[in-house]
Formats: structure tokens, sequence, C-alpha cells
């Protein structure tokens, strides 16, 4: 996570299981395990363009993912036997690439948390290309979609 997400926050999607959020770089997955859980408990899986996660035998998550990811740079942590943090590295960096749902046709955000997901990739686009600048509290208006306009 860079400097600009820690100021101005990420951008969550609701799901039955936990939320997931992104950057221009990698998608953020938190899941809800009943306390206790322990790792040898959890399986997960991840590939390029699928992934799967069970806690205790029983299936969270499978299926293909929303856009492929460098399987080998993700990866998912237990944390205080209670929550998985799963972080999948984005094969395409950029903010066109702004993921509207984890898996294809799966745990999709809803229109206003898909609008606020662009925006935050739009502006974290202009904190790379200007970093002398602070976007982290900045609003935008306009054509933010697809990664905002181009230059």
């Amino acid at each position: 996570m860079s400097n600009f997400d820690e100021k101005s926050g990420l951008v969550y999607s609701i799901t039955p299981w936990g939320q997931w959020a992104q950057t221009i770089e990698e998608v953020f997955v938190e899941v809800k395990v009943p306390e206790g859980t322990r790792s040898r408990d959890v399986k997960c899986d991840i590939k390029a363009q699928y992934m799967s996660l069970s806690v205790h035998n029983k299936e969270i998550i499978k299926g293909p993912l929303y856009l492929k990811v460098l399987s080998d740079e993700s990866v998912w942590t237990l944390e205080d036997k209670k929550i998985i943090k799963i972080v999948l590295v984005k094969s395409d960096r950029s903010a066109a690439s702004c993921w509207k749902s984890l898996l294809q046709d799966q745990y999709n955000s809803d229109a206003f948390t898909f609008n606020e997901m662009e925006k935050k990739l739009t502006l974290e686009r202009f904190q790379r290309e200007n970093p002398g600048f602070d976007f982290s509290g900045a609003e935008i208006s306009g054509n933010y979609s697809g990664g905002g306009p181009k230059f």
C-alpha cells in the first residue's frame, strides 16, 4: 500500500464473507473467519486467472478472477486467528484497470462503490504523474471512468 493510499484510504466493496478493495497495483481481500482459525485450517489457491479459498473445508470463494494477477507475487495471511487478508497483485497496473467485481460475475461492486473506486484510481494515477502534489484529499468530478482523461 502506498503513502497515497494510507492518507486517502481505500474504497471497500462489501460481500457476504467480508470485503475487497483495490489500488492501481493490488486488490485487497478481507475474509472474516471463525475466531480461533489456524493457518492449517485455510486452503487458498491463487492462479493468474483463478482463486479459491476454503476454511475448515468450507468453500468461501471460488472462481475466475475479474482480471489477471501475478500469482507468484500474491499472498495471503491469517491475522489474529479471525481474518484472512489476501493481496492480489494485478497484471495490468493502470488506472483504467478498475475491477468491477472480485470474480467474474461474482462479488460485484454496486454502482456507487464502483464509481468511488474509479475516482480513487484516477486520483492515484494523478499522484503518480505529479509526485510533488498531494491528491490524497482531493475531490474529482467529470471524466474519471477508464482511468480519467488522457493527456
